[in-house]
């Protein structure tokens, strides 16, 4: 009598997923975007991209200070520029560069400049430099309107989950794997777009 080939158990096919993405991810080691995304120092996984001549530059360019001083998104300009833990920031201006040169880490944003609401998943992913919260005096980047929105939902409650996920499992970790890791094995309160949207619509109609 033949028997039926059993499915691996579930801390088996978790093994076995995550080697695989991890196979998958280190094979893409060449692209621009882990390259980006991915320094050598503490600042891993940040939320950078290329921009010629560097390999890194965080939010695409936007100006750090300038949430804290003028309280609004500002670009910087690669004429005002500085490295920090291997990354590069642009600043719009010599003070801002100034002022984050003697103190970078009370300028970086929280989580890697993620979207914050992405890291209430433990996954990093996304972040607009337009999309923003200062929250006790640390800024917080979003992946738009609707992440923002979803976030203020419980405000309290989705920061202690980031600031768990974020130092428990992302920190440190290549964000290709760590993504393609928690889109697969979704966190116990993971919600999708849709069911978020439903619940900051039903939020607003509660409070007109």
């Amino acid at each position: 009598m033949t028997s039926t080939p059993q499915p691996p158990s579930s801390p088996v096919r978790r093994i076995l997923v995550t080697a695989t993405l991890a196979v998958a991810a280190l094979g893409l080691a060449g692209c621009g975007a882990m390259k980006a995304q991915n320094p050598s120092g503490s600042l891993k996984p940040v939320n950078a991209v290329a921009m010629a001549p560097d390999a890194r530059v965080m939010l695409a360019g936007a100006d750090v200070v300038a949430y804290f001083t003028e309280g609004r998104h500002r670009q910087g300009s690669p004429g005002f520029r500085s490295e920090y833990e291997g990354v590069v920031f642009h600043f719009a201006s010599a003070e801002h560069k100034t002022l984050f040169d003697a103190e970078p880490a009370r300028y970086l944003p929280q989580f890697g400049g993620y979207c914050t609401n992405g890291i209430v998943y433990a996954i990093p992913w996304g972040g607009d430099a337009d999309s923003w919260l200062m929250i006790d005096g640390q800024l917080y980047i979003f992946g738009g309107q609707a992440s923002k929105e979803a976030f203020e939902l419980d405000v309290p409650g989705n920061l202690a989950l980031a600031e768990k996920y974020w130092n428990e499992e992302v920190r440190g970790r290549n964000s290709f794997i760590q993504r393609a890791q928690r889109l697969v094995f979704k966190v116990p309160h993971y919600q999708t777009g849709e069911q978020l949207a439903k619940a900051v619509a039903e939020a607003r109609a509660r409070n007109p």
